[in-house]
């Protein structure tokens, strides 16, 4: 399917150019800027992957306040509402508001529900959501951790709600920080599977823990994987040895990935030791799963990634991966991380969870 295979690249150009943070350098909540999408798209244009005739241009589309009220209070939409017609304010410690906030950040749940219906309408075959700001910390009742809207939940269920979608869906979040807002939307669905991959502190203790397993009917649906800091790519896809099972049994009807780049070595804001490679594999076997399961109906949503500079590099090696191209890492990528290896705690895990999941899939057993 890869050769011949139709790729949707969502975006707009509003994301690139607005809701621009009203801080300084360096400050937390300056890395959600205008300058990640900027970024992605000139290096996309540098390496004409928009001149390729199987990747496919796509805008968001509109939303109104009744799609945003599937996922959220009205409290959580007036109060983004209402900062933004004032032009300014603080969301908690963690959301900046401009007057630009509400409308980008309702654009970006329209672009992400735009990919995942092209997808299922076979306008593409995969598609990527170059969205902001990012959704997966958004609750119902408020935002979080840079995040306005919760972009996939919201985007999930409209699809069940006013399109009637009542097939089964995995959602892979690779974000270096665990979707504690995304995953509250389904934690008791069954037809829904969360698989994180994130950066765990093992000596303070965190929330994304391999006993966090869902309930009711959705116990064993919910699956974390929790990785050590300083994770390198020599270690990190060991993750694929719970997920890919769990996919086969579970058979989705298309796999939605929450792509958060922050586990990138230079990202301000995680601590993972990955280079663009780790994106490139694990979109290449993640690929090749969803053929055998899915018709390959993949959909990327842009999470975190703050690295200006590495950003634009792990994006564009998930389309190269996705339309079947090598890719050669940038020079400034081979270096050697002077950090032990992390394979005998991440094997710990890895076992521990497979027992802990062993009542719930009989892959696993």
């Amino acid at each position: 399917m890869t050769g011949d295979s139709r790729i949707g690249i969502i975006t707009d150009d509003d994301f690139s150019s607005k809701n621009v943070p009203p801080y300084p350098h360096p400050t937390f909540l300056s890395y959600e800027s205008p300058l990640r999408i900027k970024t992605i798209l000139k290096f996309l244009e540098i390496k004409k992957v928009f001149m390729n005739e199987r990747v496919i241009k796509i805008e968001p589309i509109p939303v109104d306040e009744s799609i945003l009220s599937l996922a959220h209070t009205k409290y959580h939409i007036n109060s983004v509402r209402n900062f933004s017609k004032r032009g300014y304010g603080l969301l908690g410690d963690e959301i900046f508001i401009t007057e630009d906030t509400f409308e980008l950040a309702k654009k970006a749940v329209g672009g992400t529900i735009q990919a995942i219906k092209s997808v299922l309408n076979s306008d593409v075959n995969q598609s990527f959501a170059l969205v902001r700001p990012p959704g997966h910390h958004a609750l119902q009742e408020k935002a979080s951790g840079l995040c306005i809207f919760n972009n996939i939940a919201n985007s999930i269920i409209y699809l069940k709600k006013k399109l009637h979608y009542n097939k089964k869906i995995a959602i892979i979040d690779i974000d270096a920080h665990f979707g504690d807002g995304l995953v509250q939307y389904f934690y008791d669905d069954p037809s829904v599977l969360y698989f994180s991959v994130h950066e765990f502190d093992f000596e303070e203790g965190d929330i994304g823990f391999i006993d966090e397993l869902g309930e009711g009917e959705g116990l064993g649906k919910s699956i974390n994987f929790p990785i050590p800091m300083n994770t390198s790519d020599e270690d990190f896809l060991e993750f694929l040895d719970i997920l890919e099972p769990v996919l086969n049994e579970f058979t989705p009807d298309i796999m939605i990935i929450a792509a958060g780049f922050d586990l990138y070595f230079a990202d301000p804001i995680g601590n993972g030791l990955l280079t663009s490679i780790s994106y490139y594999n694990f979109t290449e076997k993640l690929l090749k799963i969803a053929e055998k399961i899915c018709e390959g109906k993949l959909v990327f949503i842009l999470e975190g990634g703050y690295s200006l500079i590495g950003l634009p590099h792990c994006v564009y090696t998930v389309l190269k991966a996705l339309i079947g191209e090598e890719y050669e890492p940038p020079i400034f990528e081979k270096i050697k991380f002077s950090t032990e290896a992390k394979n005998g705690d991440i094997s710990k895990i890895k076992n521990s969870l497979r027992n802990l999941l062993a009542d719930y899939w009989n892959s696993l057993k």
